[in-house]
């Protein structure tokens, strides 16, 4: 699953033949049949095997009941932990998404959307609310913004790189939350 994740990733998922997976794993495509009926089902398991890993971190952020703050520094935090263990899948998830919400099979795709941008979105407008992050801002941009700068690390972020999900987390919510200009 991990190769057929990279060839997704890197050619697409409608580019991609079952021959092209199977060559790259070393195998025959006839093999990979005894697994999977088709391109599709690799797929589907590669998103799902993905979604189910982030969201039980993200549950795991949400149950430890900290304020608005602590919960985005948390979940760009489990984010990057996720890009970490995940990158193919991340990069087949923000490529094809859309396209792949469309076929039935993969509902979940639109469902997990909505949640997502529930669970961030909501985050902020409790901050706000609670007086933690400014008021003069625009939320939806504020999530939008957020959302992608940490998740279009999937196409720069390397497992053997010199930074672990955590050390780019940090530096990402200091940039984030704090800024990047020395107070005045």
């Amino acid at each position: 699953m991990d190769t057929a994740a990279e060839v997704f990733a890197a050619q697409g998922y409608n580019a991609t033949t079952v021959r092209q997976i199977a060559d790259a794993a070393g195998m025959l495509a006839g093999s990979l049949y005894y697994h999977f009926d088709s391109k599709e089902s690799m797929v589907d398991e590669i998103l799902v095997t993905f979604l189910d890993e982030l969201w039980a971190g993200y549950d795991a952020v949400l149950a430890a009941g900290h304020g608005p703050r602590e919960t985005i520094e948390a979940l760009v935090t489990e984010s990057f932990r996720e890009i970490d263990r995940h990158r193919a899948a991340v990069a087949i998830y923000q490529k094809e998404a859309r396209h792949l919400a469309t076929q039935p099979r993969f509902g979940y795709l639109t469902e997990s959307r909505r949640k997502f941008e529930q669970l961030w979105l909501g985050t902020l407008e409790r901050g706000v609310a609670e007086g933690v992050f400014r008021s003069d801002l625009d939320l939806r941009l504020a999530y939008r913004f957020l959302r992608d700068t940490v998740w279009v690390a999937a196409s720069w972020y390397r497992p053997e790189g010199r930074h672990t999900p955590e050390e780019i987390a940090r530096q990402y919510l200091a940039m984030v939350l704090d800024g990047i200009a020395v107070p005045e």
